[in-house]
């Protein structure tokens, strides 16, 4: 069982789950994020004076799945996230030691889905 956590580009939210939804992933939690990556951020003029934002907006993608569709979810966020620019995201994939499905108390594997 993996975990696997994306951070990506608030606009491409919506590709990303169709790409999800077609290999078959339906299990995700999104949280709205803020932070810095290579992208360094950017500087703007308010009100006639320099701000620097270095703080992005972000989407954060939580994927529990099993090891079979760890591949399939990798591809579909990356097909549905890219754009070719610096920013695109970063996907990171972690091992999760127990799973418990609360309703069933179904375990493991199992409670994954």
């Amino acid at each position: 069982m993996k975990l696997v956590i994306a951070y990506i580009r608030p606009e491409k939210l919506n590709d990303v789950k169709e790409k999800l939804y077609a290999a078959k992933i339906y299990n995700m939690s999104v949280t709205n994020v803020l932070g810095s990556g290579r992208q360094k951020g950017f500087t703007e003029t308010y009100r006639g004076v320099l701000k620097e934002v270095n703080l992005l907006k972000k989407v954060r993608l939580e994927i529990g799945v099993n090891e079979d569709f760890v591949q399939p979810c990798l591809k579909a966020i990356q097909e549905g996230a890219y754009t070719g620019k610096e920013g695109d995201g970063v996907i990171f994939v972690l091992e999760i030691a127990e799973a418990l499905r609360i309703r069933t108390e179904e375990t493991g594997p199992q409670a994954m889905g």
